[in-house]
């Protein structure tokens, strides 16, 4: 392992994209925690949500032979190629924040969330919420194969399942964007009359759902004729929440840096 007193660590991030204010934060978290000052050397590649630019972006980081490579995979599925690469040329890897479909021998740790809980605590407490009520939910999913979106989808389902009078109408994907979750939005008011329940699977999809219900002439919140909550519970959701505008937001924090650095110097 490099002397931190003689040298840079050099740690190549594969980001995620700058898709919501969660990842903002992560992204700023990253550079203000592996600074030259700390010690380290840090090439950030913003991926923008493209999965082969991801691919690319590790397998520059292995050419330029990085001290550390740290990954917050885009989708879980198609890794064992390129992580095998980068063991090939010893060089350890963090996942980080999702997590991947591949053998635990092919990197050297992971550091994020459970969202499938993330899920269940959201059930339970939209459960809590209405008590013995009826309710027609929409959700608007994140990324088609992420594994927050997995993980959260899957979470919620194993509540509602357990709901027979909780009926999911429809789920499509917002792709973790504010303008992806008022389009989707847009066309559930277009598609059905009777919405009780929203579930946007990240804070910035349900800021463009709440823009869509407004324009639409409904109301959304907790005196409003929808309920809507959502996850990652950024600076702007509270403010939501504040105004009436959201019901809830489950919590996911994005500052994982400290964690990958402790993860480093061990």
């Amino acid at each position: 392992m490099p002397v931190y007193a003689d040298d840079l660590v050099t740690v190549g991030y594969a980001q995620v994209g700058h898709e919501s204010d969660w990842r903002t934060a992560n992204t700023q978290n990253y550079q203000d925690v592996f600074s030259e000052d700390a010690g380290y050397s840090l090439d950030l590649v913003d991926c923008d949500n493209d999965n082969a630019a991801q691919l690319e972006a590790v397998r520059t980081f292995i050419s330029k032979d990085m001290d550390y490579i740290v990954i917050a995979p885009i989708q879980s599925a198609g890794w064992d190629t390129v992580l095998q690469e980068a063991q090939d040329a010893g060089i350890p890897v963090i996942i980080a924040d999702r997590e991947i479909e591949a053998s635990d021998d092919l990197y050297d740790a992971w550091v994020g969330t459970n969202t499938t809980n993330e899920g269940i605590t959201a059930g339970n407490w939209l459960a809590e919420y209405l008590g013995d009520a009826d309710a027609n939910i929409l959700v608007i999913e994140g990324s088609v194969g992420a594994s927050a979106t997995l993980g959260r989808t899957d979470g919620f389902n194993q509540v509602a399942g357990e709901h027979d009078n909780w009926k999911i109408l429809d789920s499509q994907s917002g792709d973790f964007t504010q303008a992806g979750g008022q389009e989707v939005m847009e066309s559930f008011l277009k598609s059905y009359d009777d919405i009780d329940v929203v579930v946007a699977e990240n804070d910035n999809m349900a800021f463009g759902a709440i823009d869509a219900i407004k324009a639409a002439g409904k109301t959304c919140g907790p005196d409003g004729d929808i309920i809507i909550f959502s996850f990652d519970a950024v600076k702007a959701a509270f403010d939501a929440m504040i105004a009436g505008d959201l019901n809830a937001a489950l919590e996911c924090n994005p500052l994982h840096g400290p964690r990958v650095d402790e993860i480093i110097k061990k």
